[in-house]
């Protein structure tokens, strides 16, 4: 509790904004020293990397809610503060897993992720390359010559196979880093059912190519030390009432979560990711509070983005507004650095040709264009993807998706690019203030709106 008084008292002071009266005499600016000293706050070490549903992701919540509260923000409707918990249950494996092979230990095996239930079967080998060709069988391992094993267990059916064993290459140990250096084992909100998927292990060559010589082999894999643990992720909500009831609702949101502290001790601080996009969204909800608009705008910073984007699901499912009066959600991810394949100073939106969302922002003095790396898919890889399945026209914006330091310990505040990040917001403020005030909203172009669930 003393750390978390710590936090806000220094977030207060830093943006000289304690009080909704200092709030409203602010510039209405953004500045760098501005976005600094929320990331200073965010992306420090007293909060830990704010792991998805952890006390830290809590206190980086309350610093944002206090904020809010400080901007001259309102509750949102129906709430009584300015945080929404959320209850999530998660497994957490305490021991080491144990692969065997005709009940000879299979040495080192490296697991992904898994649905927390033991193992037990035949083994198929697979020298394929597509992942839809796989056979139905209890364990697969994918020997296929140029094949990215990672994408590949990812494109299998997991009411088909239970087990998928792939290549442990660089690229992959590199991956398992970058997700925080432990397996993804089931997380999910209260009262659901997790999503079924396979469990992915990777061994070193050795270990791989004498089990890819036992195509049939009697396989096992033992999860010991698994427990279940109850937690809960925070989201964090501040509301700016429109003066017309009737003309919608904009939506302007980030994710407050990291991946928090790694097994080995280090911190994943997520300056860039997400600390960057949840101090657009303060900023933003700073500079637009200055003033009163015909629509009304809901900021929210999501929880437990990255363990499965459990805040803005729960956001989707319960939200304080009807979703069918959000004209638009703005979700702001990564915009700590500038992308070299972007033009000087601008971010790029996820799905861009999808709607006329971007079109307008642009066409308003917005520094936003089309997506670079259409084959990464992003527009479904963020907290947009929840509310745009809902029907919300809703796209994120980055600086740099791909950016190296990326789920890495080196995604720090000496890293970012305070005068873009500063910029790119400051281009944001009139586009969003002429939207609120106009009566035309963004709209799906066809074919544009997803439809997966």
């Amino acid at each position: 509790m003393h750390r978390l008084k710590t936090i806000l008292l220094a977030g207060a002071l830093a943006t000289g904004l304690a009080t909704p009266a200092t709030a409203q005499r602010a510039p209405a600016k953004v500045t760098p020293e501005h976005v600094r000293a929320h990331v200073d706050i965010l992306a420090g070490p007293a909060l830990r990397g704010r792991g998805s549903a952890t006390p830290d992701e809590a206190a980086a919540a309350a610093y944002v809610a206090a904020m809010f509260r400080g901007y001259g923000l309102a509750t949102a409707p129906g709430m009584t503060g300015y945080t929404q918990p959320v209850d999530v249950v998660s497994l957490r494996l305490d021991g080491t897993p144990v692969l065997t092979a005709n009940g000879a230990a299979v040495e080192a095996p490296l697991l992904f992720s898994s649905m927390g239930q033991p193992v037990r079967g035949k083994l198929v080998v697979f020298a394929g390359t597509d992942p839809k060709a796989v056979p139905a069988a209890d364990a697969v391992i994918v020997t296929g010559t140029g094949v990215n094993g990672l994408q590949f267990a990812g494109g299998v059916d997991p009411s088909k196979v239970k087990l998928v064993i792939i290549r442990a290459t660089e690229q992959v140990r590199g991956y398992y880093e970058r997700i925080g250096g432990r397996p993804r084992l089931p997380r999910y909100i209260k009262g659901e059912t997790p999503r079924l998927r396979p469990t992915v292990v990777a061994l070193a060559d050795a270990a791989f190519d004498r089990l890819a010589a036992q195509d049939g082999a009697d396989v096992a894999l033992e999860l010991p030390g698994l427990v279940e643990q109850a937690q809960v992720t925070t989201n964090a909500l501040g509301w700016l009432p429109g003066t017309d009831p009737k003309a919608g609702v904009l939506l302007i949101t980030a994710h407050v979560d990291h991946l928090g502290v790694r097994p080995d001790g280090k911190v994943m601080y997520g300056a860039n990711d997400d600390a960057s996009g949840t101090a657009a969204v303060l900023e933003l909800a700073r500079t637009l509070s200055t003033r009163k608009h015909r629509r009304g705008i809901l900021f929210v910073a999501y929880g437990s983005e990255e363990a499965g984007g459990f805040g803005a699901r729960w956001f989707a499912e319960h939200p304080p507004v009807p979703l069918s009066e959000i004209v638009a959600n703005l979700e702001i991810e990564m915009i700590g650095q500038q992308d070299p394949k972007l033009p000087a100073g601008t971010m790029m939106m996820t799905g861009f040709e999808r709607s006329t969302f971007g079109e307008t922002l642009k066409a308003h003095g917005a520094l936003v264009t089309t997506d670079p790396y259409p084959e990464q898919n992003f527009f479904q890889r963020s907290d947009n993807y929840a509310l745009a399945l809902k029907g919300v026209v809703a796209h994120t914006v980055s600086g740099w998706a791909t950016v190296p330091t990326y789920h890495t310990p080196e995604d720090t505040i000496e890293r970012l690019d305070l005068p873009f990040m500063a910029r790119a917001i400051q281009s944001l403020v009139a586009p969003l203030a002429g939207l609120a005030n106009s009566k035309a909203k963004p709209e799906w172009k066809p074919g544009g709106r997803p439809t997966e669930q």
